[in-house]
């Protein structure tokens, strides 16, 4: 898997994730409190450190592009 199809996945999830932190099915079970709250919090801890990694991941593929482009 190249760097840039990692990054894709990476987005990918994050997309999804960020789908279901928003739904408001997802919201009610939260303020309903039929889920231990931490569940929010942790779920925004997934998204805050997937984009961490996609920021990483980001900068492997910016230095293969412009290694690509020099050539």
């Amino acid at each position: 898997m190249s760097p840039i199809e990692i990054l894709k996945q990476f987005n990918s999830c994050y997309v999804n994730i960020q789908t279901i932190a928003q739904n408001e099915n997802w919201l009610l079970l939260i303020a309903e409190k039929k889920i231990d709250p931490e569940a929010a919090t942790h779920l925004g801890d997934v998204l805050h450190y997937l984009s961490e990694v996609m920021g990483c991941v980001e900068e492997i593929v910016e230095v293969k592009f412009n290694q690509e482009s020099e050539s």
